[in-house]
């Protein structure tokens, strides 16, 4: 008898280990911070990032079944090869031919972003798909029918079931699926990544450019993630057509009006048009229209004088940005359409 329970208690106690691993058969993803970056603003305590998660927000993000029509993804406007913004055109393209009003953004390093969208209209990065998914003119559609197309995907039920232990799908999940994939996105090998941790070093033009930036540009643009959380007013004049006022539209200040985010400079060689608008083409228009900034009402105080800079100083400074550029991010074969 005494063998008999014996064996019972053996029998229950490997069917619940065997339990238990089936439970636990994700496989997480180290998020790893380089060296002298400062913490992530995004808390993964909430949102712990595993291979799975990954995967089925990668999925999510290259299919078109995210939009009314399922003919607009999130890739659509969020190439890699160009830093995960377009370059074909100045503004967002959506469903049906819509043009919308911003030039897309670059999705880089978004783990340290605490807003999102060039007025900040998102202050979290699990809600700012909700933006392009629910806009007339970008994929049109509600989060509630994209979660009910999932359900009827076979394939979408097996993805949700290995990311997250149930194959019914809801809203919060497929966001925090997309979030998991976005959270990788991370640009941290370029050339300056290089000097910065002594492996190379710039070239003369490069040096004289990174020396132009840290006075000129640092201020906004800050290292390493040559971006910041800050909206600022970069004297541009209003575009008449598209009547863009900036944050002002999210928090109805009128400090706010024409302030846009500050964004990140990394793979800036790629992620053309420039401005929230895509007015400007080339670095070196960049460059020009902040060579001959006019001081006027809202405009900081890094920007109320013109940089003056040179022919030689404009080709400084455009070398030092290159170094920026990261290749194995725009290449890597991970954050290419899933196979």
């Amino acid at each position: 008898m005494k063998t008999q329970y014996q064996n019972s208690f053996v029998l229950i106690v490997v069917l619940f280990i065997c339990a238990a691993f089936a439970i636990q058969k994700t496989t997480p993803i180290y998020f790893e911070v380089p060296k002298n970056w400062p913490k992530p603003h995004y808390d993964f305590s909430k949102n712990p990032i595993t291979e799975e998660g990954f995967q089925l927000g990668r999925h999510l993000f290259y299919d078109p079944i995210m939009s009314r029509d399922s003919t607009i993804s999130c890739a659509s406007c969020h190439l890699q090869s160009t830093g995960f913004t377009h370059v074909d055109h100045d503004l967002s393209h959506g469903i049906e031919g819509k043009i919308g009003t911003r030039n897309s953004m670059a999705l880089i390093n978004l783990a340290w972003s605490k807003d999102f969208l060039w007025d900040g209209g998102a202050n979290h990065l699990d809600v700012q798909p909700l933006n392009p998914i629910t806009s007339p003119v970008e994929m049109d559609e509600t989060l509630e029918h994209v979660v009910s197309k999932l359900q009827k995907s076979e394939q979408y039920q097996h993805l949700f079931e290995a990311a997250f232990g149930t194959s019914k799908v809801t809203g919060q999940l497929t966001l925090k699926a997309l979030s998991q994939f976005m959270l990788m996105l991370k640009s941290s090998n370029s050339k300056y990544d290089k000097v910065m941790r002594h492996e190379v070093s710039f070239s003369e033009n490069e040096q004289k450019g990174y020396d132009l930036f840290k006075i000129n540009c640092a201020s906004c643009h800050t290292e390493p993630l040559f971006a910041s959380d800050k909206f600022e007013n970069n004297g541009l004049s209003i575009d008449v057509t598209l009547n863009d006022i900036g944050r002002m539209k999210i928090t109805n200040k009128e400090e706010d009006y024409m302030r846009f985010k500050v964004p990140t400079l990394r793979n800036i060689q790629f992620t053309f048009p420039y401005m929230h608008d895509g007015r400007f083409k080339t670095l070196t228009e960049v460059i020009k229209h902040y060579n001959s900034i006019q001081k006027s009402k809202g405009i900081p105080k890094e920007l109320a004088e013109p940089m003056r800079l040179t022919d030689n100083d404009r080709v400084d400074l455009v070398a030092f940005l290159k170094t920026l550029t990261d290749t194995e991010f725009l290449f890597d074969p991970r954050f290419s359409f899933p196979k």
